[in-house]
């Protein structure tokens, strides 16, 4: 039985704390800066407690899951006291594995599900691709045989593979999702039922991801129809931003389209 603990307690740790725990991955602690979050997770886990604090030298886990934002990372790989020979791995789909060298561990990896997770969501992780990167052979076999016991989707990755990857997920994902958010502020405005654009939403991405993105791209832009694109102009001129917007997508779509 190797044991974990996680560092950090946001959409990722929610759902990957207790999958791991209920596949022979027992979660013993949890820590959070909002120590009120950390005991939310607690309460979603088998016999896991909340630890007030980054040491944990003396702990029983092998396993260090740190699941924090980007941005505080590194303080947290500088501030962790971790038990002899513990594994550490973070789940970052843009930091690099170096930076974990702060934590002075010789046993680093990184455990990236590739998913976008609300706590409001459920997940099943089966589904979900996991990458795996570390230098040692020992704690790859250990991770990669930890993500297969939750996954059916699980592959080695470097870091420059993984940042790529994570780039293309942005695109993919969180700015299909912000353009969603730009079509339903337009209906609203002019008095419309976002809803009715639901079929098409469902169907756009379905047809993207049967035939793939190139050929189911459709539009004024594709087709190089210039008088529909401007009328679309006209009517944004009041919203510079999302003229701008509108602009340099056509654009690079009438290009893609030349090439």
């Amino acid at each position: 039985m190797i044991r974990t603990s996680f560092i950090g307690s946001g959409n990722l740790a929610w759902h990957l704390a207790p999958a791991l725990d209920n596949v022979g991955y027992p979660v013993r602690e949890v820590y959070s800066q909002n120590p009120k979050h950390a005991a939310a997770l607690v309460g979603r886990l088998y016999e896991a407690h909340v630890n007030i604090s980054l040491d944990f030298s003396a702990s029983t886990s092998t396993i260090f899951i740190i699941s924090v934002s980007d941005d505080v990372l590194q303080e947290v790989a500088q501030k962790i006291i971790l038990p002899e020979d513990a594994i550490v791995v973070h789940t970052s789909g843009s930091q690099p594995l170096s930076v974990l060298d702060d934590t002075g561990s010789q046993n680093m990896g990184v455990f990236y599900p590739l998913q976008t997770f609300s706590k409001a969501k459920k997940v099943s992780f089966k589904d979900v691709p996991i990458f795996v990167e570390s230098e040692s052979s020992n704690v790859e076999k250990v991770l990669m045989k930890m993500a297969k016991a939750i996954s059916n989707n699980v592959k080695r990755i470097n870091s420059e593979e993984r940042k790529a990857l994570h780039v293309a997920a942005v695109f993919a994902s969180n700015f299909s999702n912000h353009m969603l958010t730009i079509a339903r502020e337009i209906a609203k405005q002019n008095d419309l039922d976002f809803n009715v654009l639901k079929p098409l939403i469902a169907e756009t991405l379905n047809k993207s991801l049967e035939l793939g993105p190139e050929k189911s791209q459709t539009g004024p832009a594709v087709r190089g129809d210039f008088e529909i694109l401007e009328r679309h102009m006209e009517f944004l001129k009041e919203s510079p931003e999302l003229a701008e917007i509108y602009r340099i997508v056509s654009q690079h779509i009438i290009d893609s389209s030349d090439q």
